[in-house]
Formats: C-alpha cells, sequence, structure tokens
C-alpha cells in the first residue's frame, strides 16, 4: 500500500512540476520557474509534514511517502545545478548569482515560514478543540 502511495504522489508531483513549469514559463534566460517550484516545494515540505506529524491519525509513513512521493518529484536538485551551470557558462554571473543566493536563502524562509504557519493553525486547532469540549 505505501509502495503504491509513493508511485501515486511521484506521479502527481512530477506532473505538477510539469505543469506549473509551462505556466511560469519566461522568455528570457533566468530559470524562474525552477526556483518558484523549488521555494514552493521547501514551503510545501515544512508545512505539511509539520502539520500532518501531529495528527493522531496520519501515520508517520504516510508523511514520509508524501514528502518523498510528491515533494520529491515536485523540486529538483539537479535541474538547479544544471541552470546554475548554464547561467555561469553563459558568462550570465549576475543573474547567476541572484539564482544561487535566492534558492538558498529563499529555500530556508519558504522553509521556516511553511513551518510556523503550520504551528500557528495547529495551535488554533488545539483551541477549537478545547472549546469544543
Amino acid at each position: 500500500m505505501i509502495d503504491a502511495l509513493l508511485v501515486l504522489f511521484g506521479v502527481l508531483g512530477a506532473l505538477s512540476r510539469y505543469s506549473l513549469s509551462l505556466i511560469i514559463h519566461v522568455p528570457y534566460h533566468f530559470p524562474l520557474a525552477t526556483l518558484i517550484i523549488n521555494l514552493l516545494g521547501c514551503f510545501i515540505l515544512a508545512f505539511v509534514t509539520r502539520f500532518l506529524i501531529w495528527i493522531p491519525r496520519v501515520s508517520p509513513k504516510l508523511v514520509a511517502v508524501f514528502g518523498t512521493g510528491f515533494v520529491g518529484s515536485f523540486t529538483t536538485f539537479s535541474t538547479f545545478s544544471l541552470e546554475s551551470f548554464a547561467l555561469i557558462q553563459s558568462n550570465h554571473y549576475l543573474e547567476a548569482a541572484i539564482y544561487l543566493l535566492l534558492s538558498g536563502f529563499g529555500g530556508l524562509a519558504a522553509s521556516a515560514l511553511g513551518f510556523r504557519l503550520s504551528k500557528i493553525l495547529l495551535i488554533k486547532q488545539r483551541r477549537r478543540l478545547r472549546h469544543a469540549d
């Protein structure tokens, strides 16, 4: 069952990535689509794993399958590396530096935002449950 979910989440992540890359297509050489997809992936992974791990009915294995399957196939380090190298090879040093910095620090910021937002929602959920008793 878990293997089938891993495959399903992997397919959904890859299709989502491809679809977004078609929507975000930019006519110039800056890899905006990959940057947005990877930052969104950082946010999603932090938010969803933090949120789901605190729901008693959700298996930690399912959370790991979501992270590995969906987010793992949605984001891509290899494309980021190749696009960075291509910018450097084509003498677009400023764009390469911006891309590298935005990817690194932006990924950390997106993860922190996802983590904090899930914490806020969890606190609100717990308060709601206490008031319902």
